[in-house]
């Protein structure tokens, strides 16, 4: 069983950037695509965007592409996202877990709040 950790979240303006972490304890993480969701305040949770477990591809979610970076580093057993220029609109609580998740390693998330 994998158990997630994510941090990095917090407070920012416009334009500004934020790299979130995803910490992961667990020998076979490095087995599993892992991706970033969010979810706003009364919206669905959402995939952000995805990386295979080699890291050899990735995937964005229209709404963040150009501006949001996944990596991961599996010696370290951690998934980053890089987010750039961020919006308004982009305020959630981020999460990471598997792509396709698991509903048990859901974590606590990291609240990423973008002021106008």
């Amino acid at each position: 069983q994998v158990q997630l950790v994510e941090s990095g979240g917090g407070l920012v303006q416009a334009g500004g950037s934020l790299r979130l972490s995803c910490a992961a304890s667990g020998r076979t993480f490095s087995s599993y695509a892992m991706g970033w969701f969010r979810q706003a305040p009364g919206k669905e949770r959402e995939l952000v965007a995805a990386i295979a477990w080699s890291g050899g591809s990735t995937y964005y979610a229209d709404s963040v592409k150009g501006r949001f970076t996944i990596s991961r580093d599996n010696a370290k057993n951690t998934v980053y996202l890089q987010m750039n220029s961020l919006k308004p609109e982009d305020t959630a609580v981020y999460y990471c877990n598997a792509n396709p998740p698991s509903p048990q390693a859901w974590g606590q998330g990291t609240q990423v709040t973008v002021s106008s």
